[in-house]
């Protein structure tokens, strides 16, 4: 009777399989040679049955693991570090292929080196750079790392316009540490991460920054640009340059100590506080936790935030002062008044209003100052340009000041400023984080991922006729909003924007008229005299 090997490899399969993969060629030449002894035995088989069982119960008798030496298989002599190595060499195999795969664009994680190096980046090119850097190897929804958190950097206008526009990503991100050395980790409102918390103190910007306030504004401006063109001497060098930067924010911090505080202060000293604070904010914002353990390296930026905090904490003692010894208390109700009552009510701590205050007298200050003085570097490097703004201005106004119902009339300004800020952006980053799921353009985002908005890429990428030219041309068709978003949008853009563009164009007027510096007004006395000293640097926000 001949064997049915097709059978016996279809019903014996996983037994024989196994034999084969550890390798005991023994076994399989038993089992040829059973289907030998089976047919030349001259058995008397009732049935095929029969034959069936008998057939199996010699197999198992031989694959029987008993009736072999397990040295046979494994070498007796293996040295003993072979196993660990080997178990360790899996393990990182295992973590290398455990990488959670990607639809998103970026450098690869490898094991966290990939992370350490994009954070590391950050902080060597810096926020900005880096986020250019990106978006120009990737692509313009990039993911990274920052801090071993996943990081998503955009510049694609219509997912910047979808994350500014859901209130799901109205909280910011930063280094705990570095926030908490600054005062503004679940405080104030500029990089309060904490969205029930920011909600609270809102209110009292937007009150401050609207309505009357920016009425009044416009004349407080008006007057105090006045007083500080009369004292040029000030910020005169001893070259005769004039520090452009230093005069704008000097009329910005008493623009805003007028409108908000109301405490006589010395602007030189606040000016240089506010500076150094900035500079510590910019230098702490996305550092790691190890840098906060060596005292040495962050203990200049502790000394230059507790400056400044110190100032602000003995102005603001001086207004309760104020306050308390006042016949006619609804003359002296401003935003640091509000602040003060709500205190008093136990709505806030004196934490938060000491840096509240402190956040609203340093705004102005600084990014405003920053960017006026790109537009008047600008106004020195395009005369045709301010040609057409000073026409416009002798048309509109004539002899007279500048007044709030000027503005709409101002084309031509308002384009160079837009302009302005579109070709050189003081704020180019926007910075926020998910509070939950979502989908971002047909991307995944989890919940606690960091967004960083590129809007400074943006403006240079769509729409705009000639996107890398400072022109005029830029504006002359209407700009839909989702291409252009200098101050933000949405749950949390910018509270003091209005009043931002007001202060801007009239100080933009009226440096104009006066024709105070007309020093900054050509290209050579600008590069080789130096009449424009700029000590700053775009501030990442």
């Amino acid at each position: 009777m001949k064997f049915n090997l097709f059978y016996f490899g279809y019903k014996f399969g996983t037994l024989s399989g196994i034999n084969v993969i550890i390798g005991q060629p023994r076994a399989i030449s038993k089992i040829k040679g059973l289907s030998a002894k089976v047919s030349k035995r001259n058995l008397n088989f009732n049935t095929k049955k029969t034959k069936e069982i008998l057939l199996e119960k010699m197999i198992l008798e031989t694959l029987n693991p008993m009736h072999y030496n397990i040295t046979n298989v494994v070498p007796e002599a293996m040295p003993a570090a072979t196993v660990p190595i080997l178990l360790l060499m899996g393990f990182l195999f295992l973590i290398w292929n455990y990488e959670e795969t990607s639809s998103i664009p970026g450098p690869c994680y490898c094991m966290g080196i990939g992370a350490l190096i994009s954070h590391g980046r950050f902080l060597w090119m810096g926020v900005g750079n880096a986020c250019n850097y990106y978006n120009k190897i990737y692509g313009e929804f990039v993911r990274v790392w920052i801090s071993g958190e996943e990081t998503l950097i955009i510049s694609k206008s219509s997912s910047v316009f979808y994350v500014m526009k859901h209130g799901h990503y109205v909280s910011r991100f930063g280094s705990k540490l570095g926030l908490q050395c600054i005062g503004m980790y679940e405080n104030g409102i500029i990089f309060n991460n904490n969205p029930t918390l920011w909600k609270e103190m809102r209110p009292f910007f937007t009150k401050a920054l609207s309505g009357p306030g920016l009425v009044r504004m416009i004349s407080i401006c008006v007057e105090s640009t006045t007083d500080h063109l009369d004292k040029l001497e000030e910020v005169t060098t001893e070259l005769g340059n004039i520090n452009v930067l230093n005069l704008m924010r000097r009329i910005m911090l008493d623009t805003s100590n007028k409108l908000f505080l109301r405490i006589p202060l010395d602007e030189n000293a606040i000016v240089l506080k506010i500076q150094n604070y900035f500079d510590a904010w910019q230098a702490l914002l996305l550092k790691p936790d190890i840098f906060f353990k060596i005292s040495w390296l962050y203990k200049k930026y502790e000394e230059s935030v507790k400056d400044l905090k110190g100032a602000m904490e003995l102005l603001i003692q001086q207004k309760r002062q104020k306050l308390f010894t006042v016949e006619k208390l609804d003359e002296h109700v401003d935003f640091a008044t509000q602040l003060i009552f709500a205190q008093n009510r136990g709505d806030l701590t004196a934490e938060n209003v000491n840096q509240c205050v402190l956040e609203m007298m340093i705004a102005a200050p600084d990014t405003l100052s920053v960017t006026l003085f790109f537009m008047l570097v600008l106004i020195a490097e395009h005369p045709k340009v301010e040609e057409e703004i000073m026409k416009e201005i002798e048309t509109v106004m004539g002899d007279r000041d500048v007044q709030s119902d000027d503005m709409p009339n101002l084309k031509v300004v308002e384009n160079f400023i837009y302009e302005s800020m579109r070709y050189q952006p003081v704020v180019d980053l926007i910075m926020r984080k998910a509070l939950q799921d979502d989908v971002i353009d047909g991307y995944p985002v989890k919940k606690g991922t960091n967004i960083i908005l590129n809007i400074g890429r943006m403006h240079k990428l769509e729409f705009f006729p000639k996107p890398d030219e400072f022109s005029l041309e830029n504006f002359e068709k209407s700009v839909p909003s989702r291409y252009f978003q200098p101050f933000g949008f949405g749950p949390r853009g910018c509270v003091g924007k209005f009043i931002a563009m007001g202060v801007i164009k009239e100080l933009e007027e009226e440096i104009e008229d006066k024709k105070v510096l007309g020093c900054v007004s050509t290209e050579d006395r600008v590069a080789e005299n130096q009449n424009v000293l700029y000590d700053g640097h775009p501030k990442h926000m």
